[in-house]
């Protein structure tokens, strides 16, 4: 397990150091351009998760597999002292760029989340965020909430929003119609085998440069798994929220999208 875990960590950190910093780039622009958006609407570019922070002045945010630091520089010009924790170097480069760019200072801590050393794992977080695309990159998620558990405070609280099963096991969307998206279902809910995909920052490259990026391996996991393991951490579970697609004008009437995970360290 340990050999198929080094292998499965290393292909995706592997995908994520090439190409990720000039993907950012073509999404949002150079890293001076982007900050002026986010720096027009930090709140915004958060979204509901900031419902369930309330004020985060002065408070310390770990977020874990923050990738290109846009939610961690929004929630710095609000006030939070936030850590970035993620395996991807151009994330970093990217991320460090973006704050210089916004005026704010985030610390940004290269490292598998798994593997935090020591002075980062006591540092006392008041909240964990994570967000969209974080859990199908773990083969077990019971390791990733023990280290959410020890990262918070007595108190403090994990707030996770992630793709919901539904849509990453079970259904196939494409196309619109009228902003009506068709759907199929084509997959197994209960098939928990590894499957290999395009990494996601690959849709903001060339179509030329995607075939020199290596895949990514990713574990779909189920509802009952994410919930079962977030509670086995002895974080007591607050809100789960499911919500429909809203994005690009479109709504998915009826087909679940995203979650919002609230648990809080007792």
């Amino acid at each position: 397990m340990v050999v198929v875990r080094l292998e499965f960590f290393q292909q995706n950190k592997d995908s994520w150091n090439a190409g990720a910093y000039q993907a950012w780039v073509n999404r949002f622009g150079n890293p001076t351009e982007a900050a002026i958006k986010i720096k027009e609407d930090p709140a915004g570019r958060i979204g509901n998760a900031l419902e369930y922070m309330n004020d985060v002045t002065g408070k310390k945010i770990a977020n874990l597999l923050g990738s290109n630091g846009n939610k961690a520089v929004a929630l710095a010009l609000l006030g939070a002292d936030v850590t970035v924790v993620d395996f991807s170097s151009e994330n970093k480069k990217y991320a460090l760029e973006l704050a210089k760019a916004s005026e704010v200072q985030i610390q940004y801590v290269l490292s598998d989340v798994l593997k935090l050393p020591a002075d980062i794992i006591s540092n006392g977080f008041e909240i964990v965020f994570m967000e969209h695309g974080i859990l199908h990159y773990f083969l077990d998620l019971k390791p990733l909430f023990h280290v959410v558990q020890a990262l918070l405070l007595p108190g403090s609280r994990l707030i996770l929003q992630d793709f919901h099963p539904v849509t990453t096991k079970l259904i196939s969307s494409r196309g619109t119609t009228a902003n009506i998206r068709k759907h199929k279902v084509t997959g197994d809910y209960f098939d928990f085998s590894l499957v290999e995909k395009q990494v996601s920052f690959s849709k903001f490259l060339p179509e030329d440069n995607n075939e020199s990026i290596q895949k990514v391996r990713l574990r779909n996991w189920t509802l009952g798994e994410i919930i079962t393991s977030v509670a086995s951490q002895g974080l007591y579970i607050r809100v789960f929220e499911e919500l429909p697609n809203l994005s690009s004008g479109v709504f998915d009437k009826g087909i679940p999208k995203t979650f919002t995970l609230v648990a809080d360290k007792i």
